[in-house]
C-alpha cells in the first residue's frame, strides 16, 4: 500500500513574469509614471533573460516525516566490543558487519568500533534505521552503507547523541569510486527525528545519496575532507539544524543530465556552513524559502585573490576579445577555484530566510538567473555580491552587500521592490560587463548571455543605495527607471561615473540622486519624461556635503548627502516641472538658480550649460556627458 504523500510544493518561479513594484511613498506623478512604463519594461526584461526550466515539486512522504517508530514492531540491534546482539529478524552479523536484508525498523544502540552497518534489501523495501544512542566507527569503509533499498530513513531519536565516522582509506571501492562517504546510499535517503548526529567523513564526503537526499529534522553536524552533504537528484531540507565543515562543498546536488533534477530546496532550518569551496551548490537550481544561514566559502572574502585595477583601455561597448579566447580555460579554472556561497547552473530563487555570507568568490551566483523576492541577505564577498549570466530580479526582501568587487551583475537586472544596499570596490550594479577590465581577464570571469541590445537595468520600485569606487549604475546597454528610490555615492576618480550607460537612460519616475566624479558624468537621456538635473562643480566637494534641490518657494524637492567626495551630481524627481524655477544649494548656500526647459538640465556654477553625445572611451549612442563650456544662466 502506497504512503499518503504530503506535497510540499517548492516550485521555482519562471522569470517570464516580472514582480509588481513594492509600495512606495511616492507622489501621484511617480505612481503614474511607474504604471505607464510597466508593460514595455516587462517585455524588455523577458527578451533579455533566458527563462530556466521549472523544477519538479518536492514531495515528502509519511515515511520522511514520521519518526515514532515504537509501534512499528521494531527489531533491536545492540552493538558492543563483543559483537552485535540482534533481537528480531531481517538482519545478520558477520565479523564486524551488520547487514540488513529486509524492510522494517531497526533500532541501533551501543558502540561499534571498526564496524559497519550495511543495508542490502530488495528494491521495493523501505528500511528505517533508528539511531538510539549509537556510535559506529569504520576503519575500512563507510560506517553506514546502503547498497540497495527503495528508501532508507535514518531517524535520530529524541534525546540521544549519536556519532558515525569512516576510515581515511577504504579497503574496496568500485570503478566509480563508491562508496565515498561516512554515510553512503545508492538509493533514496532521509534523515528525521530530533536527536543529534555527528558525522565525520575522513575519506571523502560526510553524507552522500546517489538519489534523493531529504532532511526533515534532527541536529546534524558533518565534518568532511571533501563535500559535507551531497545528493544526486536533490537535496531537500524541510526542517533541522545542520552544521557543516567541509574542505569541498558544503551542500551539493550533482545531477547534471536531467534539467528537472540536481537541485537544492530548503524550506526552513538552521544552517552553519564553512566550506573550502562552494557553500551550497546545485547543478540546476537552488530554492530557499526560509531558514537561518551562516555561510563561509573559499576561506571567506579575506581569502579572495587580488583583483587587477580597472583601466580605461579601449572603447566601451567594443567586443571583449580576451574573454572569448580564454573562456574555455577560465571555465575549467572556475570549477577548481570556485569559492561561491550559493551557486546554481540554472536558477537561484530566494523567497525568505536570514542569510549571512562571507565568500571568497561570488556570494550568490547562477549561470542563468537569480530571483530575490524576500528574506534578508547580508553579504561580504571577495568578488561579486550577486551574479547571474542572464537575469537578476529583486522584487522584495532586504539585501545588504557590505563588501564586493562588483555588487550586482546580470545581462538584465530588474529591481521592483525591497531594500538593496551595495558597497563595491568596482561597479555597484553592472549590466552585462561589456569590455571593461572589471568583468574580463580575471579568475572566474563572468559570462553573459545577451547582446548589447538586450542588456537592460530596470528599476520600477524599492530602495537602492550604492557606494562604489567604480561606476555606480553601469549598463553596457540601457537603463529604465520608472519608480523607486536610488541613491548613488559613486567614484571620486574621473575614470568612472556615478551613472554609466551605452544606449539610453529613460527616466520616467522615482527619486534619483547620483554623485560622483565629473570626468565621465552622465545623466538621463533626452527622451525621458521625468525631469532631472546634472550639476557639475569647478572643484570637488567633500564627503558629507548636503546638496539640495529647492523650488521657488524654498521647498526641498530632492536632496542627497554623498558618503565620498564628488564633483558632479544628478538629482531627479517627478515633482520637477517644465518651466519651473529651482535652485541648487550646496552645503546650505545657494549655488545656482535655473529654469527647467528640457528633460535634463545641465548646470555648472555659472548657470545652465549644454550636453554633448559620447565621451572619453565611449561609442556615442544615447549617452550624454557634461560639456564644460557654460551656456546662458
Amino acid at each position: 500500500m502506497k504512503n499518503k504523500h504530503v506535497k510540499q510544493i517548492v516550485m521555482l518561479a519562471l522569470l517570464s513574469a516580472v514582480a509588481l513594484p513594492a509600495c512606495q511613498s511616492l507622489t501621484p506623478a511617480q505612481t503614474a509614471a511607474s504604471t505607464e512604463s510597466a508593460a514595455s519594461q516587462t517585455g524588455a526584461v523577458a527578451a533579455a533573460a533566458t527563462a530556466p526550466a521549472a523544477v519538479t515539486p518536492v514531495e515528502y512522504s509519511d515515511n520522511d516525516l514520521y519518526s515514532d517508530w515504537k509501534s512499528a514492531n521494531p527489531n533491536y540491534i545492540e552493538l558492543s566490543a563483543k559483537g552485535a546482539s540482534i533481537k528480531g529478524t531481517g538482519a545478520e552479523v558477520k565479523d564486524r558487519t551488520v547487514t540488513i536484508t529486509a524492510g522494517g525498523t531497526y533500532v541501533l544502540s551501543g558502540v561499534w568500533e571498526q564496524g559497519q552497518i550495511v543495508v542490502n534489501a530488495s528494491k521495493e523495501d523501505k528500511v528505517r534505521i533508528v539511531l538510539n544512542g549509537v556510535q559506529i566507527h569504520s576503519k575500512t569503509s563507510s560506517a553506514i552503507q546502503v547498497m540497495q533499498a527503495d528508501k532508507t530513513v535514518i531517524t535520530v531519536q529524541e534525546g540521544t547523541a549519536n556519532a558515525v565516522s569512516d576510515g581515511t582509506q577504504y579497503a574496496a571501492v568500485d570503478d566509480s569510486g563508491e562508496p565515498n562517504a561516512a554515510i553512503f546510499s545508492k538509493d533514496d535517503l532521509t534523515f528525521n527525528g530530533s536527536g543529534t548526529l555527528t558525522v565525520q567523513g575522513n575519506y571523502n564526503n560526510g553524507i552522500t545519496s546517489k538519489d534523493d537526499l531529504k532532511i526533515t529534522g534532527g541536529t546534524i553536524k558533518v565534518t568532511a575532507v571533501d563535500d559535507g552533504v551531497q545528493g544526486k537528484d536533490l537535496v531537500a531540507v524541510k526542517e533541522g539544524t545542520l552544521t557543516i565543515e567541509a574542505a569541498g562543498d558544503g551542500i551539493k546536488a550533482t545531477n547534471d543530465t536531467d534539467a528537472s533534477k540536481g537541485f537544492v530546496s530548503i524550506e526552513t532550518g538552521t544552517f552553519s556552513i564553512q566550506a573550502g569551496k562552494d557553500g551550497i551548490q546545485a547543478e540546476t537550481a537552488v530554492q530557499v524559502n526560509g531558514g537561518t544561514f551562516t555561510i563561509s566559502s573559499g576561506g571567506g572574502s579575506a581569502n579572495a585573490p587580488a583583483k587587477a585595477k580597472e583601466e580605461m583601455g579601449g572603447m566601451r561597448g567594443a567586443p571583449a576579445a580576451a574573454a572569448s579566447t580564454s573562456a574555455g580555460t577560465t571555465a575549467a579554472a572556475e570549477e577548481t577555484e570556485s569559492g561561491k556561497a550559493i551557486k546554481a547552473g540554472s536558477l537561484i530563487s530566494i523567497a525568505g530566510g536570514t542569510i549571512q555570507i562571507d565568500s571568497a568568490d561570488d556570494a550568490v551566483h547562477s549561470n542563468n538567473s537569480v530571483t530575490i523576492a524576500g528574506g534578508e541577505l547580508s553579504i561580504t564577498s571577495g568578488d561579486d555580491g550577486i551574479h547571474a549570466d542572464a537575469s537578476t530580479v529583486i522584487s522584495g526582501g532586504k539585501t545588504v552587500i557590505t563588501k564586493s568587487y562588483e555588487g550586482i551583475e546580470g545581462s538584465a537586472v530588474t529591481i521592483s521592490g525591497g531594500e538593496t544596499q551595495v558597497t563595491a570596490s568596482d561597479d555597484g550594479i553592472n549590466v552585462a560587463g561589456g569590455a571593461d577590465g572589471s568583468a574580463t581577464n580575471r579568475p572566474g570571469q563572468n559570462s553573459f548571455s545577451s547582446t548589447s541590445s538586450g542588456n537592460l537595468l530596470t528599476i520600477t520600485g524599492g530602495t537602492v543605495r550604492v557606494d562604489s569606487a567604480g561606476d555606480g549604475l553601469d549598463a553596457n546597454g540601457s537603463i529604465q527607471m520608472s519608480g523607486g528610490t536610488v541613491y548613488v555615492s559613486g567614484p571620486s576618480a574621473n575614470g568612472n561615473g556615478a551613472l554609466d550607460y551605452d544606449g539610453s537612460f529613460n527616466y520616467t519616475g522615482g527619486l534619483l540622486a547620483a554623485a560622483g566624479s565629473s570626468g565621465m558624468a552622465q545623466a538621463p537621456s533626452d527622451q525621458s519624461t521625468a525631469y532631472s538635473t546634472l550639476m557639475t562643480y569647478s572643484q570637488a566637494q567633500p564627503a558629507g556635503t548636503v546638496v539640495e534641490l529647492k523650488d521657488k518657494d524654498g521647498k526641498v524637492v530632492a536632496s542627497f548627502t554623498s558618503e565620498k567626495s564628488f564633483q558632479a551630481i544628478v538629482l531627479g524627481s517627478p515633482d520637477l516641472q517644465k518651466d519651473g524655477t529651482y535652485a541648487i544649494y550646496t552645503g546650505g548656500a545657494k549655488t545656482v538658480e535655473f529654469t527647467i526647459a528640457n528633460p535634463t538640465t545641465w548646470l555648472n556654477e555659472s548657470g545652465v550649460t549644454t550636453a554633448r553625445a559620447g565621451g572619453p572611451g565611449r561609442m556615442g549612442g544615447g549617452g550624454s556627458r557634461v560639456r564644460p563650456e557654460a551656456g546662458t544662466p
